[in-house]
């Protein structure tokens, strides 16, 4: 998103550290899930990083890495999911 953002949008980084991917895409609630999967841009360090402006609201979310599910390890709220994992949970 360019320019300013509407105010009651707020800026929400997701990062994942895994140095050996090779693609690392965000899909959730926000996105339509695999829909409209944000890729995140790799680091020098290996951390996976990207920032989306959210409305204020609570929002499910999983990575995929190189094709797969993947949890986020730094997310300490999951709910079950119908597919019998669970996703992650952020609040904004």
């Amino acid at each position: 998103m360019k320019g300013p953002l509407p105010a009651t949008m707020k800026k929400t980084t997701f990062s994942l550290e895994v140095p050996q991917a090779q693609a690392v895409l965000l899909a959730g609630s926000f996105t339509q899930w695999e829909l409209g999967a944000i890729a995140l841009k790799r680091l020098k360090s290996g951390v996976w990083k990207t920032t989306v402006a959210l409305e204020p609201g609570s929002y499910r979310y999983r990575f995929i890495v190189d094709g797969h599910w993947h949890d986020d390890p730094a997310c300490t709220h999951h709910e079950a999911n119908p597919f019998g994992s669970e996703d992650c949970i952020v609040t904004v």
